[in-house]
């Protein structure tokens, strides 16, 4: 008398029935076995070696200050202005950057411009990225171990690289470490022949983060101008290139 009793059992003794539930539990199975090895693929999927320098060659890339720094210690650190821009990509597929430095107070007056190249390191050698700059100066960087707070860092080779800007400098080394949200560390240093540092900071290296919106009315802020003549505070802190 049951209706719902009928259906049932009529479904039980339809083998048209019984086919298409084995079939739809099939499909259902196999999609669930796609999506989970889909997204196992995307979770495990390895960095190549061009994902290693675009992510640093974006890192290089904007404009950042060094204000934090300059205002815990202003006696060894400038505000300096940092602006990199994207000039060219080489056939290979490395990325040529443009790059300079200035104060903070007179960012159309940059002391230092250069061009840095950005690619992978070659197979032979042990780290991820070349960054070329002038001179042939190369850093050749590494990704930072897990639980630190760089996400690449390296330097010049240990006996740097020929350099006689001033102060009787024979040569210099530079060390780059590429931080999250595009912050970079950068420490240039000059040095005699008998090992003697003779230009740069000495306690660090300088710590360039991005710039927020409200800088740019810092730099047309006459308060924020620095008290202390630049010439006394300059000597024997960073090199200024003629």
């Amino acid at each position: 008398m049951c209706t719902g009793s009928d259906s049932a059992s009529d479904s039980k003794s339809d083998p048209n029935s019984n086919g298409w539930t084995r079939a739809r539990g099939a499909v259902l199975k196999s999609l669930v076995l796609i999506g989970g090895a889909l997204l196992l693929r995307r979770l495990t999927k390895s960095t190549t070696r061009w994902d290693h320098a675009r992510i640093v060659a974006e890192s290089l890339n904007g404009e950042k200050f060094s204000k934090e720094q300059a205002v815990r210690d202003p006696d060894s650190y400038f505000n300096f202005r940092w602006l990199s821009c994207p000039a060219a990509d080489m056939v290979d597929g490395s990325k040529v950057l443009y790059f300079e430095q200035a104060f903070w107070r007179t960012p159309h007056k940059p002391f230092r411009q250069r061009f840095f190249m950005v690619k992978p390191c070659a197979k032979e050698l042990k780290c991820d990225v070349e960054d070329i700059a002038e001179h042939l100066t190369t850093i050749h960087l590494k990704r930072c171990e897990r639980g630190k707070r760089c996400l690449y860092e390296g330097s010049t080779p240990a006996d740097g690289f020929p350099n006689s800007w001033q102060n009787g400098a024979t040569y210099c080394t530079s060390e780059l470490a590429v931080l999250k949200n595009n912050e970079i560390h950068a420490w240039d240093r000059g040095y005699d022949d008998d090992g003697n540092q003779v230009w740069g900071v000495k306690g660090g290296p300088y710590e360039f983060k991005p710039a927020p919106a409200s800088s740019f009315d810092d730099v047309l802020n006459p308060l924020s101008f620095a008290s202390q003549p630049v010439g006394k505070r300059i000597e024997g802190s960073f090199v200024l290139q003629e």
